[in-house]
């Protein structure tokens, strides 16, 4: 299989500009945001961002740093600081598109040896999605298309899984969407018998070719690439090609379980999903709390 050529198939590089930082985030566009705001029906938000974690796990080697400055005697008010590290699988975050690389290579032709430095990254980084994402969201939720209720860590999931879960819901993922993908992981680690953290289902590279024909705006879910990765020398596979190649938002690690309950309770499995980073210049990613509208 030849990386390069598919890198290549799939790159986004010029079609906004030389200059562009946003991505397929261009798929949004400001009659697509008031076509998904007109989806509000009972008027239910939802947030699907995972509780901060400050306890050391298999999942979280990095946790949340949550330290009160002041305690209750000591002013009229307290203060904190709080340091997060936010990629990994345990924050639910959104990349920036510089985050990842291909051979060396940024979203939109950027050498990162160029781009990147101590400092941040001059170009790519999370502050060109600062005016963050409205968008209509979609479901799909792979595991109950399945009839399972998680896949087995080594599944990969391609076109005929994702296709089957639009089926499943009855939607269909359309261009300006935000794709969120539930393989059951959340249920499956709070089971007796949990996967090890290293192994997790995930998207194949088909997959990764449809949400580029597709023109999806953002993907997400508790899933990502399929790891480790099967193919040698392209270990992060989504985060090379979508990131790198297609400029692709990806939000991991939103919770899905609580989605797939509230889109049981609503009977549908589209919503308006709305999140915004924090405007950190340079950043590689940010912690978010995207919320969803029924």
């Amino acid at each position: 299989m030849n990386y390069r050529e598919i890198f290549e198939e799939l790159s986004n590089q010029g079609r906004w500009g030389d200059d562009d930082e946003r991505g397929t985030l261009n798929y949004i566009t400001s009659t697509k945001v008031k076509e998904a705001l007109a989806l509000v029906r009972s008027g239910r938000v939802l947030s699907i961002g995972r509780d901060l974690d400050t306890v050391s796990g298999p999942s979280n080697p990095r946790p949340v740093v949550h330290q009160l400055l002041y305690a209750g005697h000591d002013a009229d008010s307290t203060m904190d600081f709080v340091g997060i590290a936010p990629h990994g699988f345990s924050v639910t975050h959104l990349d920036a598109v510089g985050h990842v690389y291909f051979e060396g290579e940024m979203y939109n032709g950027r050498r990162a040896s160029e781009q990147v430095d101590r400092f941040g990254m001059r170009f790519g980084s999370i502050e060109a999605m600062a005016e963050g994402v409205i968008t209509r969201g979609v479901l799909l939720d792979v595991a109950s298309a399945a009839g399972v209720d998680y896949l087995d860590p080594a599944a990969e999931i391609g076109p005929a899984e994702l296709e089957a879960a639009e089926e499943y819901w009855g939607v269909e993922a359309e261009r300006g969407d935000a794709v969120l993908v539930r393989s059951g992981r959340m249920v499956h680690e709070g089971s007796s018998h949990p996967p090890e953290p290293s192994e997790r289902a995930g998207l194949n590279i088909p997959a990764i070719r449809w949400l580029h024909e597709r023109e999806i705006a953002v993907y997400g879910g508790d899933c990502i690439e399929r790891l480790p990765s099967p193919h040698p020398g392209l270990h992060l596979p989504l985060h090379s090609l979508g990131l790198a190649g297609m400029g692709l938002a990806l939000l991991d690690w939103p919770d899905t379980e609580v989605l797939r309950s509230a889109c049981l309770a609503e009977g549908r499995a589209e919503f308006v999903l709305m999140m915004a980073p924090l405007r950190l210049r340079g950043g590689t990613g940010s912690a978010v709390n995207p919320l969803c509208i029924f």
